[in-house]
C-alpha cells in the first residue's frame, strides 16, 4: 500500500499538494478550524490521479486522506452552510494569495458550485497525507472547459 505524503512550506509546494487533493470530496462537517491550536483540517475522500490503472481494471481509486494547515490565524467561507454538516463538496483547488507581510498570506480552497475556503495563515505549513487503503471507484470526475 503507497500511502501519499506530502508537506507544503512554499507556493510551488502547495501547487503539488493541489494536484493530488483535486476533485477530492468532503462533508461540510469534515472541516475543523481550531483556533487556539491555529490549526485547520480537512477530512476527504481524495481521487488517486497519479494511481496508474492495472490492464484490464475498470474503475478508479479513492483514499480517505486528511489535509492540515498550521499557523491558521483565521477561516472564512462564502457558499458553504456550516448549519449542513452532510453537504459533499468537491475541491477544485488549493492556491495562495501572499498576504502584505509575507510570507504571511491566504489559502484558498475552491470547490465546485463556487464556494471557498479562506485560511489566512502565517506562513504556508501544509501536510496532505493518506489514512488508509484504496478503494474502487467507478467514477472519474470530469471537467467542463
Amino acid at each position: 500500500m503507497d500511502l501519499l505524503k506530502l508537506a507544503a512550506l512554499d507556493e510551488d509546494d502547495l501547487k503539488v499538494i493541489s494536484a493530488h487533493a483535486q476533485d477530492a470530496v468532503m462533508k461540510v462537517g469534515d472541516l475543523v478550524y481550531r483556533p487556539r491550536e491555529k490549526r485547520f483540517a480537512a477530512a476527504m475522500n481524495r481521487f488517486a490521479w497519479g494511481k496508474r490503472r492495472r490492464l484490464f481494471a475498470r474503475g478508479h481509486e479513492r483514499r480517505r486522506a486528511a489535509l492540515t494547515f498550521d499557523r491558521a490565524l483565521a477561516v472564512r467561507t462564502a457558499g458553504i452552510d456550516r448549519a449542513r454538516p452532510d453537504t459533499v463538496l468537491s475541491l477544485l483547488a488549493v492556491t495562495f494569495r501572499p498576504g502584505e507581510a509575507p510570507p504571511a498570506g491566504t489559502v484558498l480552497l475552491t470547490f465546485s458550485g463556487g464556494a471557498e475556503l479562506a485560511i489566512d495563515v502565517e506562513c504556508i505549513e501544509a501536510r496532505l497525507a493518506d489514512l488508509g487503503a484504496a478503494w474502487q471507484t467507478p467514477a472519474r470526475p470530469r471537467h467542463g472547459v
